[in-house]
């Protein structure tokens, strides 16, 4: 097989040099496997190394290729649904620990890149998830409520903070939750694999797994030039789910996240947008999120084409959405355009399955996987190692494929553009 080169993206260029991970070239016979080397495998192994158990990660292509490597750099906390949902729907028992775990990950993920000296530009100066109209805004405000009585340190601003935190008039309420941050997403995902690497695991890039079956009380996995046998198996492939596993590809909906960055914008711009360095997301009928990076570089992300882009013209929306937010913008050059897909569930929680004792499934972050998928390595190894006996914090559930999953393309391509639409008539 022969390794595809990276998306096109600012992150190719700019990242640090990755770690050797040459193919599997030999049999192996290992504890645990892992097939998929985003940042849920990659965090796992390493886990799982730290505590002396022999972890050997697969990847098609190579750490951080896919959406670990291109994803909008946010390390959001929390989950999709507000913690009064989260509670209703999994009861106050696991729905406690589901929202004090999902609320966490944020500091788990920058204390890990603490302890392991990642290079990432990891910086943690909160994240804003803001509203543009009154619907909007009296639900972050509602979600704003339920953390701050749960202790969160989390707070509600109002039109003119925002003004002032952003540049820009176009929020009225926003939520700020002072754990989140942001990264360099690639170098971050070879800095995992590093620092997984050093602990004792394995990692082969190039290397797929073609089949998984039963070899006697053992899994055998199947790839280009070699079979690994394993005690135990992690799947985490999220949105490159293909059908290693039967019907798992339709238990998600593979979806295009694009982001286009501009040239480093000089000082007084770049102060005048952003002065504070949060991240933003916004709650509207399509999320578009942003934040500048330590070069003063705008990285603005949102429901794309659901196709590979190359240029920042494939998403020229995102650029006339800049503009609108920061006439200042106007002639500034942009200078990249990518994107990958992320995995999307139907409830939008995460999916964790086990079918077997020996067997985790791990997927769905739902656009929140650089923090997510981070802390729950640290889950999925305890799973790994303990079995049914050690609990985790995200609810184990059976597979069950989306109906008519073949149509969801199309339905996603829909809403995106219906929603696009209606955030611009400010409906």
């Amino acid at each position: 097989m022969t390794r595809l080169p990276l998306p096109p993206s600012l992150y190719a260029d700019t990242a640090v040099a990755p770690v050797a991970t040459p193919p599997l070239d030999v049999d192996k016979s290992v504890s645990v496997a892992i097939v998929g080397g985003g940042y849920t495998g990659l965090s796992t192994a390493l886990h799982l190394a730290e505590q002396g158990v022999e972890a050997l990660v697969l990847e098609a292509q190579e750490p951080g290729w896919g959406a670990s490597g291109n994803n909008g750099g946010h390390t959001n906390p929390g989950l999709k649904h507000d913690p009064d949902q989260i509670e209703a729907d999994f009861g106050p028992s696991l729905g406690r620990r589901m929202i004090d775990f999902a609320y966490g990950t944020t500091d788990f993920t920058h204390d890990l890149i603490r302890r392991y000296q990642i290079p990432c530009e990891a910086r943690q100066n909160g994240t804003l998830r803001a509203a543009y109209n009154e619907a909007s805004a009296a639900a972050i405000e509602k979600t704003a409520q339920q953390c701050i009585r749960r202790g969160m340190p989390v707070t509600y601003l109002g039109r003119e903070q925002l003004r002032e935190m952003t540049g820009t008039d176009r929020y009225i309420g926003a939520m700020l939750d002072t754990r989140g941050g942001d990264l360099h997403p690639l170098s971050y995902a070879r800095g995992l694999a590093r620092a997984a690497i050093s602990a004792g695991a394995k990692v082969h890039g190039e290397t797929p797994a073609l089949s998984l079956r039963r070899d006697g009380s053992r899994w055998r996995i199947e790839t280009p030039r070699a079979v690994v046998r394993a005690d135990k198996v992690l799947l985490a492939t999220n949105g490159f789910t293909d059908d290693l596993w039967p019907a798992l590809r339709r238990t998600i909906v593979p979806v295009f996240s694009s982001i286009a960055a501009t040239a480093p914008l000089s000082d007084a711009v770049a102060r005048a947008i952003m002065p504070t360095r949060p991240v933003l997301y916004e709650s509207g009928h399509i999320t578009v999120y942003y934040r500048i990076d330590q070069n003063n570089r705008l990285l603005m992300g949102g429901r794309g084409p659901m196709r590979w882009i190359k240029s920042p013209h494939d998403v020229a929306y995102l650029i006339r959405y800049a503009e609108r937010l920061w006439p200042q913008l106007k002639g500034v050059a942009w200078t990249h355009g990518w994107n990958s897909r992320l995995a999307i569930t139907a409830d939008h929680y995460p999916h964790v399955h086990e079918l077997a004792e020996s067997i985790l499934i791990s997927l769905g972050c739902n656009g929140r996987g650089v923090a997510l998928a981070t802390a729950m390595g640290a889950q999925l190894a305890r799973r790994l190692i303990g079995g049914a006996p050690a609990e985790i914090d995200m609810p184990i559930t059976g597979i069950k494929p989306m109906p008519m999953h073949a149509f969801w393309p199309m339905g996603v391509t829909t809403a995106v553009i219906a929603g696009r639409v209606r955030d611009r008539l400010g409906i």
